[in-house]
């Protein structure tokens, strides 16, 4: 018979705790921390940061060239817009690169700090007991050596000299000897990594702080350029820190430029005799000397000053009918990089007094675009170049007359006419003709135009980067930690001692283990039995 008592509570099952909403949090913290700062995620975030990086250099960059960034989003008025909302033009100074980037840091530096840690723990601690069975290991010698027991210790010891070296006592009264060499293998690996950090950091401080201007300077008595400002350059690119006041004050003129050719047109070499003034002397009448070559910048302050390129700027003298002259010397494009056939346009205003009123000066206005050919030649009336050196110069250009824009406040191109103000007439053609040096052309109300020659100019490019000197330090850091990483490996040696059979006799087993690699640790093992034991037989695996 089974008796219940209804006074009895079978006990209920407790439902389970749940976390609390703090605790949840500390967690997902912890393990999205512990995600981002393995070295599997920062390699993932390396390959990202290079994939960010090509459509940089596919797609033309708001910094590099607005105008073909422009040109780009109108040939493509459905996807160019959102490419444009994407920062696809503006890859280094986006949202999602900045983001890869900063990234990548943490990771880095999440991955490093550990194992700096662990590192210097590793150079604290002493070489790790001897295994139980050296036969396990990969490499593995025993013998009988005819010594007593503390002798070969004291041989053992020497001969493991420059190795971390420690001495246990077993249990069974023998004596085993544990040493350790490699560890700046681990050093050297560690240099290499936090030296790509300090190297990302630079060329980051540098793309901050740092500005690059591009301007072209006649040469031979051309004006030259001081660094005053931004608008002295033809192009001029800053750092998201930076707004370009606070230049270093230096004023630069170009004296000559010379290029050497090959025989095929190639160039060989630029080479530019500049003057200079710098600091406190801008102003002055001492200049100083410089010779200015590829690859060999002018250092001033934080600049550099590099010989980047060269061209040509015909020189023009437009006559008016009542006698006064205007002459205006204008760089052009080169065209074709072997031949040097250059493009460009010159704009010229008529001389107060020449016309009475202002509108029926600017419809007066004299125009002229067209080609120069340093070394020409004519098929025909059409004009080329086969030299990229000025051996025989000339020009195939259209005149214009009527209003070229000047005083309109809208900016143009150097190096072409506005084909809207030819359209509409407001540009008028009066010849098209073919100049040597000294030729003139007389245009229908008596204006005349003469070619006078060309100048040769320097296109100089001017950077800053405060962190350049950084940007090489940690350069040549990542090679010798690279190297040292490569070239060093961690290796570990034990000897086992026990007496033999009588007091004479020394039984000895040695075993070795390579912490990296197998890769040429057999040779320097055997080496090192022969130092531990020379001239005596032992027992190889």
């Amino acid at each position: 018979m089974t008796v219940t008592d209804s006074n009895v509570q079978t006990p209920t099952s407790q439902k389970p705790r749940r976390p609390s909403p703090i605790r949840s949090l500390v967690g997902a913290a912890r393990n999205t921390w512990r995600r981002l700062t393995s070295m599997r995620t920062a390699l993932v975030l390396l390959f990202l940061l290079a994939l960010a990086a090509i459509p940089g250099a596919l797609l033309p960059q708001h910094n590099l060239n607005a105008g073909k960034v422009a040109m780009y989003i109108a040939a493509r008025p459905t996807l160019g817009p959102w490419m444009d909302k994407l920062e696809l033009f503006d890859v280094f100074g986006s949202f999602w690169f900045t983001a890869v980037y900063v990234l990548l840091f943490v990771s880095l530096i999440g991955c490093l700090i550990p194992r700096l840690i662990d590192h210097l723990r590793a150079l604290r601690s002493k070489p790790v007991p001897a295994p139980r069975n050296f036969s396990r290991l990969p490499h593995h010698h025993r013998g009988v050596i005819n010594a007593p027991t503390d002798e070969v210790v004291e041989r053992t010891r020497a001969a493991l000299r420059g190795w971390r070296v420690a001495i246990h006592t077993e249990s069974d009264g023998g004596r085993a000897v544990s040493a350790e060499k490699g560890y700046l293998r681990e050093a050297g690996n560690l240099v290499f990594h936090f030296s790509l950090i300090g190297l990302l950091t630079a060329v980051a401080i540098g793309k901050l702080f740092g500005y690059e201007g591009s301007v072209i300077v006649i040469a031979n008595g051309g004006p030259g350029f001081c660094n005053t400002s931004p608008a002295v350059y033809d192009s001029f690119r800053t750092g998201n820190a930076t707004d370009g006041t606070g230049l270093e004050p230096f004023c630069i003129q170009v004296k000559d430029f010379k290029a050497d050719y090959l025989d095929s047109g190639q160039a060989e070499m630029f080479t530019s005799n500049i003057t200079y003034q710098t600091g406190a002397n801008v102003g002055d009448s001492a200049w100083q000397d410089y010779r200015l070559r590829v690859n060999d910048p002018l250092r001033i302050g934080g600049e550099r000053i590099y010989l980047t390129g060269h061209g040509y700027a015909p020189q023009f003298t437009v006559t008016f009918p009542d006698g006064q002259t205007r002459t205006e010397s204008l760089q052009f494009r080169p065209d074709d990089a072997t031949t040097f056939l250059s493009s460009g346009a010159l704009r010229f205003d008529p001389p107060g007094g020449t016309y009475s009123t202002p509108e029926e000066r600017r419809k007066n206005q004299i125009a002229i675009e067209g080609l120069f050919a340093p070394t020409a030649y004519f098929n025909g009336t059409l004009l080329t170049s086969v030299f990229p050196s000025m051996r025989d110069p000339a020009v195939a250009v259209d005149i214009y007359k009527g209003d070229t824009g000047l005083d309109t406040g809208i900016p143009q191109s150097i190096f072409s006419l506005n084909s809207e103000m030819i359209n509409q007439g407001r540009l008028v053609k009066q010849d098209r003709v073919n100049l040597r040096p000294g030729e003139s052309t007389t245009l229908p109300d008596g204006s005349q135009v003469r070619f006078d020659g060309a100048q040769e100019f320097a296109n100089l490019q001017v950077s800053h980067d405060p962190a350049q000197k950084w940007v090489l330090v940690f350069a040549i850091s990542m090679m010798a930690g690279l190297l040292v990483s490569l070239l060093i490996k961690r290796r570990r040696i034990w000897v086992r001692i026990r007496p033999g059979t009588s007091d004479t006799e020394t039984n000895v087993e040695l075993g070795g283990l390579a912490r990296t690699d197998h890769a040429g640790w057999g040779p320097e093992f055997s080496t090192m039995c022969e130092r531990l034991w020379p001239n005596t037989a032992r027992q190889d695996k």
